[in-house]
């Protein structure tokens, strides 16, 4: 990870770098803002250093201008100055700065709060390495849209209003409402195993090719499970290997690829299954128009016991309006469709 220093102190300069070089951190030294706004738009900063005086921008100038402009990735910011009243920290922070730490500094804090700032740059690149490999799965489907957008959105409403019920309560915390997000757009991710010529067909599957297209559960699987097992305590990975093996099982038993029944299926696969469900039934498809809502919503709830969890889909009739937001706002046209079902070619 790559860092940077930005203050016209040389001493100060060198004591940071130190610092950030023992954490394996890279570092570039700039000592004025100006330079700094260039060099965080062009380079692949993660981490920056700031103090509040120097020439050029001020610290909190360019942590504004930092928010404002550069947008693609998140840069965690760290504002290093001599300054320390009230109103100054709330200035700082509320110019964008991530952190606030004051001179002169014990090292072993700052040490300690860079840590925190690598952290958090960490999951930011974790975030979207996997909506990087979601993507990769998706972009051989030109329908696919907005969908990863939409079922990411939807598990998080379920999971929120799950914690907030109480539902699941020893499973469900804050840490599961964010990884259940983070990691739905990886559901599909096995139908990058599948031949185009079954993927894309513009009509029905055959029994045989609805078999092949039935094993992207278990290639999503065996291929999360691999980095499962070489990273054993990254959680995101345990659960979105969950997720591709357990996504189509139904609550009957009567899905696939396991069989699975009731509890016996993970907890995230049950909630992805909702709203994987409901966004294939509100999108339009080459072989079936978009239902609305309505619809999509007596659908769900009829299949409680049978398809879904039914815990899940009390909770689904309570939330049902946030999904249809998400749809509106994730359109693949722009708007949300209000095209009438018909019968698939």
């Amino acid at each position: 990870m790559r860092a940077l220093i930005a203050d016209d102190d040389l001493t100060g300069c060198a004591i940071l770098q130190e610092i950030l070089t023992h954490e394996g951190l890279e570092c570039e030294v700039v000592h004025d803002g100006d330079e700094a706004l260039r060099a965080l738009e062009s380079k692949d900063i993660q981490l920056a250093l700031i103090d509040w005086e120097m020439p050029g921008l001020s610290g909190p100038e360019l942590c504004k201008r930092v928010r404002s402009e550069i947008t693609g990735r998140y840069i965690y910011l760290i504002l290093v100055t001599g300054r320390d009243s009230s109103s100054d920290i709330v200035e700082g922070l509320s110019a964008g700065a991530d952190d606030y730490v004051r001179k002169p500094y014990s090292q072993e804090e700052l040490a300690v709060r860079i840590r925190a700032g690598i952290r958090v740059a960490s999951l930011e690149t974790r975030d979207v390495t996997i909506f990087a490999m979601a993507r990769l799965a998706e972009s051989r489907d030109p329908e696919t849209g907005a969908h990863l957008e939409r079922v990411r959105a939807y598990c998080r409403a379920l999971a929120e209003e799950m914690r907030r019920e109480q539902v699941y309560k020893d499973e469900i915390d804050a840490e599961f409402v964010q990884l259940i997000y983070q990691t739905s757009p990886l559901h599909d991710i096995g139908k990058i195993g599948i031949p185009d010529s079954i993927l894309l067909k513009p009509d029905h599957l055959s029994d045989s090719e609805y078999q092949i297209m039935k094993s992207h559960t278990q290639i999503g699987f065996e291929t999360l499970d691999d980095a499962a097992r070489q990273f054993p305590t990254a959680k995101f990975l345990s659960m979105a290997r969950d997720i591709a093996i357990s996504h189509h099982e139904r609550w009957d038993g009567t899905g696939y690829p396991r069989g699975l029944k009731g509890e016996a299926i993970p907890l995230c696969g049950r909630v992805v299954a909702v709203a994987d469900v409901y966004d294939a039934l509100v999108s339009k498809h080459v072989y079936k128009a978009a239902l609305p809502h309505e619809t999509a919503r007596d659908i769900i709830l009829k299949g409680a016991g049978s398809h879904f969890d039914p815990t899940i889909t009390a909770v689904f009739s309570k939330v049902d309006h946030k999904f249809r937001e998400i749809r509106e706002r994730f359109a693949d046209d722009g708007h949300a469709s209000q095209a009438q079902p018909k019968l698939a070619a």
